[in-house]
């Protein structure tokens, strides 16, 4: 499996991406290379389907697919990709506050701690539907590991779409989230330019 290994602060300033997007609290205090310099309209587009992949941790080919499905969907290409994006499992784990970054959800869906409906799943790219259930296994809810995790992430918002229960480590998505309520800062007009050429 392909890893990206840049410095994660690096990638942020270089596409112009607050960290926080990431659920990482540091900031660089450098600023971007090519600040100021005139971006081809190609350039603003390329800018944004990398965003997108870097916040939500998708590589070229799985997100050409994610695309190829957005556009089958009935509505708007640019709005099905990104809640198809939003509907990533491990995604879905960072947003109802069991995980402190995508990353660390990544993880504890491939060490199979996740639970959809009572079935185990180590796909971190499976996607949820409405009425699903994901919660942590029985086994894991008593480390230390997620007391920590919610400690950390108990200022955090969770999105209208999910309900968490972060006492009994457990979340229901209760309806698929619409474009307005997502809130990566990606401009997915653009992608859809760059993937209609």
């Amino acid at each position: 499996m392909a890893v990206n290994r840049v410095p994660v602060l690096k990638r942020c300033r270089a596409l112009g991406l607050e960290p926080t997007y990431l659920g990482i609290d540091k900031k660089s205090k450098r600023k971007a290379k090519n600040a100021g310099r005139k971006v081809s309209e190609y350039g603003l587009q390329l800018r944004e389907k990398q965003k997108a992949k870097f916040i939500y941790g998708v590589l070229e080919k799985p997100f050409r697919n994610y695309y190829k499905k957005a556009e089958k969907m009935s509505g708007m290409t640019g709005e099905n990709l990104m809640t198809l994006l939003e509907l990533r499992l491990d995604n879905v784990v960072f947003r109802l506050g069991f995980a402190r970054t995508r990353k660390e959800a990544r993880q504890i869906v491939d060490h199979k701690h996740i639970l959809v409906n009572g079935k185990r799943v180590n796909i971190p790219s499976y996607l949820v539907k409405a009425g699903d259930t994901v919660e942590i296994r029985e086994k894991s809810k008593t480390s230390v590991r997620y007391q920590l995790i919610l400690d950390s992430t108990h200022g955090r918002l969770v999105p209208e779409w999910l309900e968490a229960d972060a006492e009994a480590l457990k979340g229901t998505i209760k309806q698929l989230p619409a474009r307005e309520v997502i809130d990566a800062p990606v401009n997915e007009m653009l992608i859809v330019e760059l993937y209609s050429k």
